[in-house]
């Protein structure tokens, strides 16, 4: 099926109440389940942090659907880093304007996160991947995204645990802010 058909049916599924996020990859449809209180105050938590220290146009936001049409790809990412004059538009944001996309690792499908969005997202340009796994208390920081034996990859990776000060290309995120899932 082409990728507009694809989206089509994105948007309509979307429109499910149930259906919190609904992301294309691999030509499929991915539907996510309503993230937890615990996920959603990490990503407000980083946002606001990142708020902060963002200059000129840029802002941190949650939610919001990031696109590549021409790799048939779909994400919405935990938060995003773009310029505040990329957001006003009826649609989707295009890859290309993002300086950064965060994910907060769902205990139920952390594959998607390192598995495929950790595919995609260098695949679509974006220069910087934090992935926050509440459930092990670690935060990696993904930058310089190209060739890789296997197709697009991020060619450097810093790990941190809960409680660092972490390095996220020109900002820095307080991590002792940052819960984890209770057990």
């Amino acid at each position: 099926m082409e990728y507009e058909r694809i989206r089509e049916v994105a948007v309509r599924l979307g429109e499910i109440p149930e259906a919190a996020k609904v992301e294309i990859s691999d030509g499929s449809i991915i539907m996510m389940m309503s993230p937890s209180g615990t996920h959603e105050l990490i990503a407000m938590r980083v946002a606001r942090q990142l708020n902060q220290q963002l200059d000129g146009d840029l802002v941190a936001h949650t939610g919001g659907d990031v696109e590549h049409p021409g790799l048939g790809i779909l994400r919405r990412p935990d938060v995003v880093v773009l310029p505040e004059s990329a957001m006003d538009t009826p649609g989707s944001w295009e890859a290309s304007l993002l300086e950064l996309v965060g994910e907060v690792v769902s205990p139920s499908n952390f594959a998607n996160d390192y598995q495929q969005k950790l595919r995609d997202y260098p695949a679509m340009g974006i220069p910087l991947y934090l992935l926050i796994d509440p459930r092990t208390a670690v935060i990696s920081v993904l930058s310089d995204p190209g060739p890789g034996p296997d197709g697009p990859r991020y060619r450097a990776r810093h790990d941190y645990t809960f409680g660092d000060k972490v390095s996220v290309g020109r900002w820095h995120l307080d991590s002792r802010e940052l819960p984890r899932y209770r057990q």
